[in-house]
């Protein structure tokens, strides 16, 4: 078995088992195109059992995340049909490693898109935008790990919930956004912190997964990235976002 193939399975086998694994590169030697091909072939495993790919989600979408973590493009990861959580009902910690949640916004395409686009040519092909919760998850012991090591873990992506549709015109480029624990403020944000305006990760899902020879299909789900930082899920609580002229989306939070 390859490299890639026994980290592949390896990954998988962390996430479907909510055990946590060694790292797969704790010296960051790995190039991005391998970490990528594990990425590729750890989801494969689950399309394999029956789950679809339904799009995608971007990460480091922040300048301030870029600079910390020392690139100069943003990373992406694929959402599978069974990482999709409806959205009022619960999840249990116990399906997790290390789960945390991002307030983020979403785009349904109503038309292919790959390729170099611009904004106007990006929103062209968008059905509606939502407000949206990604449940990230990075599965290493000690939540210790790479640049590499994230790609290759699906970009930590583990599950995604998504409020009600609205107009693809709408405009997102400063929406206020705030996401609370069971009324309790945890994070105040704005859509601008998507990298200036969720738009541009648009542009840059249509770039990258073209890039990837998986171009985006109409139906397809982009999850932009986070507005603000991660916080840690807490069992026993009511998570919730509001985001500016989009609406209210939550879950519950079982042990």
């Amino acid at each position: 078995m390859s490299h890639i193939a026994e980290f592949a399975a390896r990954l998988d086998e962390a996430a479907r088992t909510a055990t946590a694994t060694q790292q797969i590169d704790p010296e960051s030697v790995m190039s991005l195109e391998q970490a990528y091909r594990i990425q590729a072939a750890n989801i494969a495993h689950r399309v394999e059992r029956g789950e679809k790919l339904v799009g995608v989600k971007m990460g480091f979408t922040s300048r301030a995340k870029m600079i910390q973590m020392g690139i100069d493009d943003v990373i992406w990861g694929r959402l599978t049909s069974d990482m999709r959580v409806e959205e009022g009902t619960a999840l249990k910690l116990s399906d997790y490693v290390h789960p945390r949640v991002e307030p983020e916004i979403a785009f349904l395409l109503k038309a292919p898109l790959a390729g170099d686009v611009n904004a106007s040519e990006a929103l062209a092909a968008v059905e509606a935008v939502a407000p949206a919760l990604e449940i990230i998850d990075s599965r290493y012991k000690d939540f210790k790990f790479s640049l590499p090591d994230v790609i290759a873990d699906n970009a930590s992506s583990s599950g995604f919930v998504i409020g009600n549709w609205h107009a693809p015109d709408t405009d997102l480029s400063n929406l206020g956004m705030v996401m609370s624990f069971d009324g309790k403020v945890q994070h105040v944000g704005s859509s601008a912190a998507i990298l200036g305006n969720p738009v541009r990760a648009l542009v840059a899902a249509a770039r990258l997964a073209a890039e990837a020879g998986i171009p985006l299909q109409a139906g397809a789900i982009v999850m932009a990235g986070a507005a603000t930082a991660a916080e840690w899920l807490v069992p026993g609580t009511y998570v919730r976002l509001d985001i500016q002229n989009l609406g209210s989306i939550g879950f519950h939070v079982q042990e």
